[in-house]
This record gives C-alpha cells, sequence and structure tokens, in this order.
C-alpha cells in the first residue's frame, strides 16, 4: 500500500529567510573580527621566518572567509531547530516548497564566484612573494632578491644531510642557519623520493633524485625549528627527523669554523659536490 504524501505547513506569511539573513549578517559581523584577532595570530606554522609569517596571513584570510559560512550554517541550524519543530504528539508536515528562486540562484553564483576569484588572485599574488617557502624545481618561477647563502639539503633513507657549498662544501647532520638571512635551499634525494619540511620556517620541499627543488627562506630571530620527512619513503619513515636551528652571525661563522676542522681530515672523501644525485644500483640477492 503505497505510502500518502506528506502535507504541506501552510505558510504563516512570515518572512523566515530575511530574518535567517539578518541573524547571519550580525552573527557574522561579530565573529569573524574576534576570529581574525584573536584566533589569527595562533594560527600554524608561526613567525620563524619571513615565509611561515606569510603563511599565518594566508590561514588568517581563508579562516576569515570561511566564519561567515560556519556562521550561517550555525544561525540556519539553530533557527529551523526553533521554529520548524514538530509540535508534540502533532503531525509531521512539511515545509512550504521553494523552488526556482531566481534571487537565491544569482546571489550565490556571484558570491561563490567573487569568493573563488579572489582566494585565486590572493593565493597567486602570495605564492610570487619571497618565494612562498615551498619547492619550485630547478628553475624556480619566484626568485627573492638580495644576497642569499646556499644549503644543499639531501634526504635518504632515513636521514638529511646538509651540505654548504659556499663554505667548503663540507657536510653536517644538523642543519644551522645564520639569523635575518635568506637562505636557497637546493633539495635532492640520493634514493627514493622524501619530503624536507621545516616546520616552523614555514618550508616544505619534495626531495627527488636526479632533481635539484629549490625553495627559499628568510630566517629571523634565533630559534630551534624540527625537520620532518612529510612523504613516506619507508619503514623508517616516522623516525627520518631532526631539529635545526637558527643562531646569530657570529655563531654561524664559528659554527661553520668548527665543522670545517672537525671534517677536514676526511674531507677529500666527500664526493664532489652536485645539484642532483643519481641513486647508485643496489645488487640484492648476492
Amino acid at each position: 500500500m503505497a505510502a500518502e504524501p506528506m502535507a504541506a505547513r501552510p505558510s504563516d506569511g512570515v518572512s523566515h529567510g530575511r530574518r535567517v539573513i539578518t541573524a547571519w549578517l550580525v552573527v557574522s559581523a561579530i565573529a569573524t573580527p574576534l576570529v581574525v584577532v584573536l584566533v589569527g595570530p595562533l594560527l600554524p606554522p608561526g613567525n620563524a621566518s619571513t615565509q611561515a609569517s606569510q603563511q599565518v596571513i594566508d590561514n588568517t584570510v581563508i579562516t576569515g572567509i570561511v566564519t561567515p559560512v560556519v556562521c550561517l550554517i550555525f544561525v540556519f541550524f539553530v533557527y529551523a531547530l526553533l521554529n520548524f519543530r514538530a509540535p508534540k504528539g502533532g503531525a509531521l508536515v512539511d515545509g512550504p516548497p521553494l523552488r526556482n528562486h531566481a534571487g537565491i540562484q544569482i546571489a550565490w553564483m556571484v558570491i561563490t564566484s567573487v569568493t573563488v576569484l579572489f582566494l585565486a588572485g590572493f593565493g597567486t599574488y602570495e605564492l610570487l612573494q619571497n618565494g612562498a617557502g615551498g619547492g619550485q624545481g630547478p628553475s624556480p618561477v619566484a626568485v627573492p632578491g638580495g644576497k642569499k647563502i646556499a644549503v644543499q639539503v639531501i634526504a635518504q633513507q632515513w636521514e638529511f644531510t646538509y651540505r654548504y657549498p659556499g663554505f667548503g662544501g663540507f657536510e653536517s647532520h644538523e642543519l644551522v642557519l645564520p639569523e635575518d638571512t635568506y637562505v636557497v635551499l637546493h633539495v635532492t634525494s640520493l634514493d627514493v623520493v622524501h619530503s624536507f619540511w621545516a616546520y616552523e620556517l614555514g618550508v616544505k620541499a619534495d626531495a627527488n633524485p636526479r632533481v635539484d627543488n629549490v625553495a627559499f627562506v628568510r630566517t629571523k630571530a634565533p630559534g630551534m625549528f624540527q625537520v620532518r620527512c612529510a612523504e613516506l619513503c619507508g619503514l623508517w619513515h616516522g623516525y627520518m627527523y631532526n631539529n635545526g636551528h637558527v643562531v646569530s652571525a657570529d655563531q654561524f661563522h664559528a659554527w661553520v669554523k668548527s665543522q670545517q676542522a672537525l671534517y677536514k681530515p676526511i674531507a677529500k672523501y666527500l664526493p664532489g659536490f652536485r645539484r642532483e644525485y643519481l641513486p647508485a644500483p643496489v645488487r640484492r640477492g648476492g
């Protein structure tokens, strides 16, 4: 036996849409500035570098745009819960149908289009500022001006090593950078695909064999930052991490001299410096 269609609730003459929009605008006008001012500064990755600070601004802008959307969902849910509840013991009836409302359709298309186009333009502009902290391959499009020091990041299962070609080409298992300095990172791999992720610096670049993946970062004040591999690279991927340090210029040059002296006896055994490396074949089974 076919079920009877649900009865439609008669219109009560109240403009519920206008009420919802009014409440939404009020809540959004209060919530959005609070989120931007109070939550924005707490968003990752922090302010250890120029690129990281830019990413905090980007995350704040995106969070500010999302806040009114969340407010609309919340206001609509609460309003519907309070005004369209079925009376206790009463029959369950449907609301008046709303179809082909040209105003709602046009408003939806205009608001979503403007939002998407704004984010596309804003995101493109931000990506071109200061190198953005992401790997740009061997031929970067966004190259920040000014003097830079070069550091090569060499990934392998399951550790990172760092070579300083501008200071004699010595290698270190510790990434040490001077404060208030632009650094160009040449990221590559000796074996499989890895990903170099210096979280607090806002830098993340894939480490691929035979690829020189260039990323830029401008350090700020002295401090410690975490380095992680962000690409599943084998059994001990989860243990492929270490800590780096941003130090004063004097401390950096003192550290460089100590490393040069430490590694001088074995410097002649280091392979020649290259921007990329080809993994050596591994013979298995004897």
